[in-house]
């Protein structure tokens, strides 16, 4: 388990220690609540919005119920709606559609890149570029 003063820190913001947490192995412990509080928890380039619907995506692509569960409640928590969290699965789930595609039929990967470079150069071109670029 966690040395003392990661176990207060963790009671104090959080409200508790998860059970899960007391899973983690030493010499782990410290450094993995470390990871959780600064990635999850701090400020980071991206708005924690942003990383709960990476959280999400990630979580239902590996189909992992515990951090579905877990990035659901963290993105509801940073008020994203629940069209915004099916849009997320949507999106985790095209992404892994098309990976099994493309890695299944051994597409070409520098002929990838490069049609993938072509298309987004022609998006730009027609003006389709996003507002916030």
């Amino acid at each position: 388990m966690a040395t003392q003063q990661t176990i207060d820190e963790i009671e104090e913001t959080l409200g508790h220690v998860p059970g899960w947490m007391e899973q983690i192995a030493e010499p782990a412990s410290d450094h993995s609540w470390g990871i959780f509080r600064d990635l999850l928890l701090g400020d980071t380039e991206l708005t924690p919005r942003e990383k709960a619907l990476v959280g999400v995506s990630a979580a239902t692509a590996m189909n992992c119920g515990y951090c579905t569960y877990f990035h659901k409640e963290e993105a509801r928590f940073a008020g994203v709606s629940d069209a915004e969290l099916s849009e997320a699965v949507n999106v985790a789930s095209m992404t892994e559609y098309f990976s099994t595609l493309l890695h299944g039929n051994e597409y070409d990967h520098d002929t990838f890149v490069a049609e993938t470079d072509a298309a987004f150069s022609h998006l730009r071109e027609q003006g389709m570029a996003h507002a916030d670029d």
